[in-house]
């Protein structure tokens, strides 16, 4: 297969990240690991083999890092192939009618319903609020001081927040941005815990730990998006289109199915506010968050970052995340390093085979992103922080199936789009502000809690720039 290389020399920083164990985890060190950060129970063979076999106490499991096979599972035959259980008992708490939990038809139906809001025009054109939220932080920063220190990890969920205010919830999200990522952490402390009870598939309605606070973390949600969602309704109705906030929930909740003409329930609507919310603030936050850490690391790229957005930010916002070519590279490499799903599964409806693997109908297929991304048939270097692999003149060598940060096929993510272009405004406007220093005392590292994220977030210094 294909290895793919940068086309520079680069530094050879190696992020964290656990090594893998040469030896398989045997059945109850795999449950304990899983409770407790399942980015460690990937073992060496899985980063060397193509697709590799797992015996489960019900099924078999076949990890799939072959580029071929992910094409078949996730393109070719996808309708073969739907979400497993697991998956769909995760995503069910908060989001089962939301386009990230719903299958077949009604999947159809959101998808098409859901396109517009994030076509290109509509997604460039919020550029301009995604420099302004970089504007807001880059002020509160300073106002903390010339060695402030702060945790990025934090920072860095309070800016997404504030950029899906300012481009999905355009009259504000009305209650305070620390209550509601404390509230976001929570709902991912829970529906991220994984164990026995799952593993061994066991009934939804077996308790398992956290539920209760779950419940009272959703009634939070519910309470908040329905507010939204009401005083929202409320304006559409007593205003004349031409003074309609141009947002994303108004057009969620002016868009018609264009083959029905049909618009979405209260449910579909408050489960997709709460899929934008969680998988636009969560997810964004911890790829910028790796980004500055990655960066305070490697001195060459972070000078190279500065010079490009002290260059391209004097422009106009209309084409800037495309004319910031180093920034996402940056971006597209930390999405590499530290992809913000690290795993996702499949259960085959029949019978297939990918290559000469014969699969059985309810066999557990799992591609694993963070895998893949690392994987030693696929990558020189693959530990290496080495944004050049994602230059222009290299670009092309990357593998469509190889690089998976949003996944591929019919249930792509729809925002991908949106979040990169927030990523890489973000990180240029405030990187070219601010130099960060990670502390000596900080501890970095990987814990996947359905999101990758830092496990004891990023304290660091940060200093404003002379001149900036």
């Amino acid at each position: 297969m294909l290895r793919i290389s940068g086309s520079e020399v680069a530094e050879s920083f190696r992020p964290p990240a656990p090594s893998p164990p040469e030896e398989r985890l045997r059945l109850f060190k795999l449950l304990a690991t899983l409770k407790q950060n399942p980015l460690e129970c990937w073992s060496a063979e899985f980063f060397r083999k193509p697709i590799a076999k797992v015996r489960l106490p019900f099924t078999d499991a076949f990890l799939v890092h072959d580029p071929a096979s992910i094409k078949r599972v996730l393109v070719d035959n996808a309708d073969n192939y739907r979400k497993d259980p697991i998956q769909r008992r995760i995503l069910a708490t908060g989001l089962a009618d939301g386009l990230l939990s719903v299958e077949g038809k009604r999947w159809e139906v959101q998808r098409r319903t859901l396109a517009p809001l994030f076509a290109r025009r509509t997604v460039t054109a919020f550029a301009e609020a995604m420099l302004t939220a970089a504007d807001t932080l880059a002020e509160r920063w300073r106002r903390l001081g010339p060695q402030a220190n702060v945790d990025v990890a934090a920072e860095m969920r309070l800016i997404t927040l504030n950029v899906l205010s300012l481009t999905i919830f355009s009259d504000g999200i009305r209650v305070g941005y620390d209550e509601f990522r404390t509230a976001m952490d929570a709902y991912f402390a829970v529906i991220g815990r994984f164990g026995a009870l799952d593993l061994l598939g066991a009934p939804k309605f077996v308790p398992r730990p956290g539920r209760r606070r779950l419940r009272r973390t959703m009634v939070y949600f519910e309470g908040v998006i329905d507010e939204i969602i009401e005083t929202r309704r409320r304006r559409l109705a007593s205003l004349p289109d031409g003074e309609r906030a141009d947002d994303l929930l108004t057009l969620l909740l002016c868009a018609r199915d264009p083959s029905t003409g049909r618009s979405m329930s209260f449910a579909e609507v408050r489960s997709n506010i709460l899929t934008f919310l969680s998988a636009g603030h969560e997810t964004t936050a911890n790829t910028l968050a790796w980004s500055f850490f990655l960066l305070s690391q490697s001195p060459r790229w972070r000078a190279r970052v500065q010079e490009e957005a002290e260059r391209e930010l004097k422009g106009l916002a209309d084409g800037l995340a495309d004319r910031l070519v180093v920034t996402k590279a940056v971006i597209e490499e930390t999405l590499r390093l530290y992809p913000p799903i690290a795993a996702l599964s499949r259960m085959a409806d029949k019978a297939d085979a990918l290559g000469s693997v014969e699969i059985k109908p309810r066999s557990l297929i799992v591609v694993a992103p963070y895998v893949l991304h690392r994987h030693q048939l696929l990558w020189d270097r693959p530990d290496v922080f080495d944004p050049s692999r994602f230059m222009p003149e290299a670009r092309s060598a990357v593998p469509r199936f190889a690089y998976l940060p949003f996944g591929i096929g019919p249930r792509i993510c729809i925002g991908a789009s949106f979040a990169l272009q927030e990523a890489t405004i973000v990180l240029a406007a405030l990187v070219q502000r601010f130099d960060t220093e990670l502390l000596p005392e900080a501890k970095v590292w990987p814990l996947q809690k359905i999101t990758l994220r830092p496990a004891f977030g990023l304290p660091m210094r940060v200093r404003p720039r002379e001149n900036a």
